[in-house]
C-alpha cells in the first residue's frame, strides 16, 4: 500500500498552516511542499521562510520539491528551514547534479531526484546510489490540477528493475494528477508514495481521501 504525501500546492494559501495541520491530523505520511521559481517552471510559489513557518503545524517529514534553477544555491536555506527530504530535478542542473545531491546529504538531509515526463528515467540511473527517493513526474511541473500522464507509468517498473539489479532500492514517488483512479494505476505499477494535491485538499472528507489513496493497489 502506498504512502500519501498531500501536496500543499492545492491547499488554501490564506490558511496554509491550518491546512498542513488538517492533513497531518487526517493521517498523511508526508507533507509535499512545491517550490517554484518562475524560471525552471512558469509558476511561483513559496520559499524557505514559508517552510520554516509551516514546521510549527506538523511533525510529519517535509518533502521540499525544488522546481527551481540552481537548487545548489538554496540547499542550506531549505535544510535549515526544516525540510527533511530535498528533491531536485535532474533537468535543472544535469552537469552538477551529483555534487548537489551530496551537498544536500552533507547537510544531514535525505535527498530525492525528480524526473520530468519527457526525460527518460534511465538518465537518473547513475545517481541511484546517491538518493533516498526517486520522484517520477506524471505532469509537466508548474501548475496544479493537470491531467495525469499514464505514459510515465513504465518508468516506475524500469527504475525498480534497475534498483534491483544494483541491490539498492529506494522509494519511488509519483506527482501530478493523482486521484483514486490514477493512484490505483500508479500503485499497480509499483509506486511507493503518492503526492496528491486537489484530490486531498479539495475532498469533502480529507481523512477518507487519504485512506482511499493509501488503499490503492490493495
Amino acid at each position: 500500500m502506498p504512502l500519501v504525501a498531500p501536496s500543499i500546492l492545492a491547499a488554501d494559501f490564506s490558511r496554509l498552516g491550518e491546512e498542513v495541520k488538517r492533513v497531518s491530523e487526517a493521517g498523511a505520511d508526508f507533507i509535499h511542499v512545491d517550490v517554484m521559481d518562475g524560471t525552471f517552471v512558469p509558476n511561483i510559489t513559496i520559499g524557505p521562510s514559508m517552510v520554516k513557518s509551516l514546521r510549527a503545524y506538523s511533525t510529519l517529514p517535509f518533502i521540499s520539491h525544488l522546481m527551481i534553477t540552481h537548487p545548489e544555491r538554496h540547499l542550506r536555506a531549505f535544510a535549515e528551514a526544516g525540510s527533511d527530504i530535498i528533491e531536485v530535478h535532474i533537468e535543472a542542473e544535469h552537469d552538477v547534479i551529483m555534487d548537489t545531491l551530496r551537498d544536500a546529504r552533507a547537510l544531514g538531509k535525505k535527498v530525492g531526484l525528480a524526473v520530468n515526463p519527457p526525460t527518460p528515467v534511465e538518465s537518473a540511473f547513475p545517481y541511484f546510489g546517491e538518493i533516498d527517493l526517486l520522484l517520477i513526474m506524471s505532469v509537466n511541473p508548474g501548475w496544479g490540477g493537470q491531467k495525469f500522464m499514464p505514459e510515465v507509468l513504465p518508468k516506475i517498473r524500469i527504475a525498480k528493475a534497475e534498483m534491483d539489479r544494483l541491490g539498492s532500492r529506494v522509494p519511488v514517488e509519483i506527482d501530478g494528477g493523482i486521484n483514486i483512479e490514477t493512484g490505483e494505476l500508479a500503485a499497480r505499477a509499483g509506486v511507493d508514495i503518492l503526492a496528491a494535491g486537489t484530490s486531498v485538499f479539495k475532498a469533502p472528507d480529507v481523512r477518507k481521501a487519504i485512506e482511499a489513496l493509501r488503499a490503492c493497489g490493495k
